[in-house]
């Protein structure tokens, strides 16, 4: 083990377009929200250069106008019922188990997908067993960023910025590990353009396993 594993003693993995591999179903999602409010369909270019959080930033910049909370509520609601609708037939990435066995510390799981749809789905794809710990949304409204949930986490954890690296596919995701003094690698087949990715200054990884060893490899 170099000193590099022993330092990134934990590893925390993002959920949608990282360990899911789900573009498909939220590009299609995010389309049946844009159709409620009037807007033309986004295709999937467009939404991994344009995506965001918060959410409610995201749908503003698309319909070039600021949504109240009202309307951002509808958006997200109809978000999620066809996000729902579609969530069965979600396979994980192609190489996500491989991915987390290849990590030789302990790991988590920490996703803005609710709480308690979450944690069946994890066991419905046999994660369950190699997650210390899994924490999704606890909130009826989702969008918000990740890093306050993220420190929570880690609380929940006992542990500190300091000893974890986490993996993710968006810019979120490195700003959230950012706030708490945390590791992160990003994972370039998510929900966020490569190019976007690459200029946040962390590694950048085209497949999980790939991601994985760049974590190992952190300095």
């Amino acid at each position: 083990m170099s000193g590099a594993t022993s330092r990134w003693r934990h590893l925390v993995w993002d959920w949608n377009g990282t360990l899911l591999d789900d573009l498909a179903l939220v590009i299609s999602a995010t389309n049946t929200a844009l159709g409620w409010a009037g807007a033309p369909p986004v295709d999937p270019e467009r939404h991994r250069r344009d995506f965001r959080r918060p959410v409610l930033d995201y749908y503003g910049h698309i319909l070039g106008r600021e949504l109240t909370a009202a309307e951002f509520a509808e958006l997200d609601r109809a978000f999620h019922e066809a996000y729902r609708s579609g969530l069965v037939d979600c396979r994980l990435a192609a190489d996500a188990e491989a991915a987390m066995r290849s990590w030789p510390g302990t790991q988590s799981l920490l996703s803005m997908w609710f709480h308690d749809e979450l944690l069946p789905l994890v066991r419905r794809y046999g994660l369950d067993a190699l997650l210390a710990r899994v924490d999704g949304l606890r909130a009826p409204v989702g969008g918000d960023r990740k890093a306050p949930h993220l420190a929570a986490h880690l609380d929940q954890l006992g542990l500190t910025g300091a000893q974890v690296v986490l993996i993710g596919d968006s810019v979120d995701d490195a700003d959230a590990a950012a706030a708490v003094g945390a590791g992160c690698v990003l994972y370039a087949g998510g929900l966020s353009h490569p190019e976007r990715l690459r200029e946040v200054g962390v590694p950048v990884a085209d497949t999980l396993t790939e991601a994985v060893a760049a974590a190992r490899a952190l300095g």
